[in-house]
């Protein structure tokens, strides 16, 4: 067995982006491939391990690189002034997310009747964006996600959908989660919700701790939600 690992480039329009491709080349077919938004940090090492951890399950992970360029804003207002716009413009994202799944598609060693998505924070979004366009995808799961609505054409929802949400999570307040509740039930998707209580934001992300109960990690939590996203991929890509 060998864990391959390698740096894919892609284009959104003159946008250059580098993703990244983890695969066990243990059997030499067609894979199904779970794509990973990033958080707002960019293409980090979080992204790679958990492509990598995706790949130990048989099937390929590919980090996006929603950014473009590989780019990895350091400080908290680099954060923050690269997000913000993507984040505002929802049209200019979708694309750019578009792309890398289009990217996924043309790997030769993907399985393209069987891709899901997933995503941490603005990743979470990211996912969410991607089953929101309509494509045919299997699963989409959003981790302590940002969950408002673009302001876009709605299409309806072929991937069913999971949202692992941190109650106390101060960038999603409950009337966030009724309100992509009610987008979701209006849609008619297969969709479901675990709210953790007594979490916050980034109860996936280990060492997370803002001090100020904003960013939290929950080791308990963070298996809960892994779990049960890996269930829901694994069930959605055995589907006929």
């Amino acid at each position: 067995m060998a864990i391959i690992e390698q740096s894919i480039q892609y284009f959104d329009q003159d946008k250059r982006c580098i993703g990244h491709l983890v695969y066990d080349d243990t059997f030499y077919k067609k894979k199904p491939c779970v794509l990973i938004n990033h958080a707002w940090g960019g293409l980090d090492q979080f992204s790679k391990n958990k492509a990598l951890e995706i790949s130990k399950h048989g099937y390929i992970g590919f980090c996006l690189d929603n950014y473009g360029e590989g780019y990895e804003p350091i400080s908290l207002e680099e954060k923050q002034n690269t997000m913000t716009p993507l984040k505002e413009d929802r049209g200019k994202l979708l694309n750019r997310l578009l792309a890398g799944v289009e990217k996924a598609k043309s790997i030769d060693i993907v399985d393209i009747e069987n891709i899901a998505t997933l995503g941490f924070c603005f990743g979470g979004l990211c996912a969410l964006d991607i089953a929101r366009s309509g494509i045919d995808i299997k699963a989409a799961v959003s981790f302590h996600g940002l969950l408002d609505a673009p302001n876009l054409s709605k299409n309806k929802i072929k991937a069913k959908i999971l949202i692992a949400h941190g109650w106390n999570d101060p960038m999603a307040t409950p009337n966030d989660v009724l309100s992509l509740s009610k987008e979701l039930t209006e849609d008619g998707c297969d969709w479901q919700l675990h709210a953790y209580g007594q979490t916050t934001h980034a109860f996936m992300v280990p060492g997370a701790d803002s001090g100020d109960g904003v960013l939290k990690h929950s080791m308990i939590n963070e298996k809960r939600a892994w779990h049960s996203a890996l269930e829901l991929i694994k069930s959605s890509f055995n589907e006929k």
